[in-house]
């Protein structure tokens, strides 16, 4: 639901399953926009929060002024952004027309006034025949309107998708793009369909942000309803293609100061576009303390570009999240709590991929150094608050073994031989057939835990397979897909347990012969995603897969418990038996539901899921479990409620 839409009187018209996938960590789409423009997240002032229709030359005006003389020019702030209800009508040769009464000087000169400020102007339109407020839309007149626009100066075009039946959503913002690149003006393009037609997967080579959700409201609820939805998209932003939760609402007085601080901040921490809208002119120092703090705008700002991630959760609302800073082992870390009161919340090093050696941190929002700190900081975070850090440590980086080194033992045929694609022009062939075998000896990582383990290899059959044994431990059957030859390179990705130093990854086969082996990379995980609507899985009694537009296959299970319904995951294989962290994604439109989970049916352990203010909003509860080499199963239910839907789970 849109509710500034339903508030506006708008009336909107409105996979391929896998049981194993990479889950890339701070991937960027590979062809974003390159328009030149919005490199960082666009910052600055929006009218509609505040003021929606009523809005005038002369209010615009006193905000371009008040970002000015209040410092958010100075903190980074660029954009004045009129909103919907500016225009009229279009004139007999179709020109849209601006409204005569509220902007006498017409918009021109009102772009004049706020380039004089040294600020930007910003305008609305509309994919469809009319705007949300019916004024009328760019719907067979992009071109016309983007040529209406450079002249008139703008620089930010924000395109709703109000009155559009029948349209295609993709191909109608390529049309603005395409027509905005035509004047040969550097125009910032944001596209506002609220994420229901998966804007994240064209939006980076369409426009510069894409809204990720509905429109925002002035509450605390609503605020992590949009943080949430966005946050499942991260790996489609970059510099100048950004995933945008919707505009600020600090200052607004739908929440505390300290809920506004963790609105701003997990904004900043998601590279979110830091879009104000609250009324410039008479806000509180508190606000204006919020909105201009340097540390924490540069978070945003970072020109690295990576939107932060939750790297762990509790389940009852204790969170921490992390962004990678362009800075060599810098990140910044929100501790955050969702709960109803004050509480410790610890950040491990190993989470947000740093060694355990000392790193030291830093309060963003007191601006005090804390210190230097091995492994884990803790601090007391007040309930709906949030404690910013930057904590600058040792990066845990993948490193990469060949097959054919010295250090490795071969045993049997196996044997190194050339090949021109592998990375070190050689590779290991002859491994199994109840003879060969490849040890990799002295692969090492900084502390226990789980990694990622990356397998390169080649194998010109349609298939082969290998057992993987981890220090000597269980072995793991894997099978190899087909390259096309033995001189083409492929992967295999999986998690593995590992001990802190020196650790002995083996591959052999008692009956067959296996792949040729190029080499494996060990880095942080995770690396297993596993769809809940996959077919492999087992469903029971009630439970079903339906349609969810920001799950990450479009998909998700639900009617699981009840004493009916069950899902258990099937195949959940890794390398070695040890402990890994299980991220279970779901959606909860109850205050909060529980479901008992199960390991290789073991006993059962109840774990207790926070709403997550809609059934269309995915939300992560982490949780660290036992499993053993090769394959495991992983089971929900309830024995006597509704359990929450289910999206995936990472290993």
């Amino acid at each position: 639901m849109h509710k500034r839409r339903l508030l506006r009187g708008l009336v909107c018209s409105l996979i391929l399953s896998a049981t194993f996938l990479l889950l890339p960590m701070f991937s960027h789409p590979a062809h974003a926009l390159n328009n030149g423009v919005a490199l960082t997240p666009p910052m600055g002032w929006n009218s509609w929060n505040k003021f929606g229709c009523n809005i005038s030359e002369s209010l615009i005006k006193q905000q371009a002024d008040a970002m000015v003389s209040s410092g958010l020019k100075a903190a980074g702030y660029q954009y004045i952004n009129i909103d919907d209800c500016w225009q009229t009508s279009r004139d007999s040769n179709g020109n849209i027309v601006a409204d005569a009464t509220k902007f006498p000087s017409g918009i021109k000169a009102l772009a004049d006034y706020v380039h004089n400020d040294g600020l930007k102007l910003g305008i609305y339109t509309d994919a469809g025949t009319a705007t949300c407020q019916g004024r009328p839309g760019s719907y067979n007149h992009e071109q016309q309107d983007a040529n209406t626009y450079a002249s008139w100066g703008i620089d930010y075009v924000k395109e709703d998708w109000c009155n559009t039946s029948g349209l295609d959503p993709q191909t109608q913002y390529v049309k603005m793009r395409d027509a905005l690149a035509n004047t040969g003006r550097a125009i910032v393009f944001s596209i506002c369909d609220w994420g229901t037609n998966s804007p994240w997967s064209w939006g980076p080579a369409t426009g510069n942000l894409w809204r990720t959700t509905g429109d925002i409201s002035d509450s605390w609820s609503s605020m992590l309803s949009n943080l949430d939805s966005s946050s499942q998209h991260a790996s489609s932003a970059s510099p100048g293609a950004w995933n945008d939760p919707d505009m600020l609402e600090v200052g607004n007085g739908g929440m505390t100061t300290t809920e506004d601080t963790s609105h701003f901040s997990m904004w900043a921490i998601q590279a979110a576009p830091l879009i104000a809208g609250n009324d410039l002119s008479s806000m509180s120092t508190s606000t204006k303390n919020i909105l201009t703090n340097s540390e924490v705008v540069a978070v945003d700002q970072d020109p690295a570009g990576n939107q932060g991630t939750k790297v762990s959760d509790n389940g009852s609302g204790l969170q921490v999240w992390s962004k990678t800073l362009q800075a060599n082992g810098a990140r910044a870390v929100a501790l955050f709590n969702r709960s109803g009161s004050a509480t410790n919340i610890t950040v491990n090093w190993s989470d947000i991929g740093l060694s355990n050696a000392s790193a030291t941190v830093r309060d963003l929002w007191s601006h005090i150094d804390k210190g230097s700190f091995s492994g884990s900081y803790t601090a007391n975070v007040p309930s709906h608050g949030v404690i910013m850090l930057k904590i600058v440590g040792s990066p845990v980086s993948s490193t990469s073994y060949e097959a054919e080194s010295s250090a490795n033992s071969l045993t049997g045929q196996a044997a190194a031989s050339s090949c021109s694609s592998c990375s070190g022009g050689q590779k290991v062939g002859y491994v199994g057939n109840n003879s060969g075998t490849l040890q990799f000896n002295n692969v090492n990582v900084g502390s226990t835990g789980s990694y990622k383990l990356t397998i390169y290899y080649t194998n010109g059959d349609a298939s082969r397979g290998a057992s993987l044994s981890v220090n000597g431990g269980a072995a793991d059957a894997l099978s190899f897909t087909g390259t096309g030859s033995f001189n083409t390179v492929g992967t295999y990705t999986l998690a593995v347990s590992l001990n802190a130093g020196n650790n002995t990854i083996k591959f052999s086969n008692s009956s067959a012969w296996a792949p040729d082996f190029d080499r494996i990379v060990v880095g942080p995980g995770p690396a297993s995603s596993f769809e809940a609507e996959a077919s492999g899985n087992t469903l029971t009694g009630q439970a079903a897969a339906s349609s969810c537009a920001n799950c990450s296959g479009g998909q998700k299970v639900g009617y699981v418990g009840n004493n009916s319904g069950t899902l258990q995951f099937n195949n959940i294989n890794v390398g070695s038996s040890g402990s890994y962290k299980l991220t279970i994604y779901y959606t909860d439109g109850d205050s909060g539901r529980s479901a008992t989970i199960s390991i290789n049916g073991g006993s059962g352990t109840t774990l207790n899921f926070s709403g997550t203010g809609d059934w269309g909003n995915v939300g992560t509860y982490t949780v660290t479990i036992n499993l053993n080499a090769g394959n495991n199963t992983i089971k929900f239910s309830n024995s006597s409620t509704w359990a929450p839907d289910f999206d995936r789970v990472t290993i």
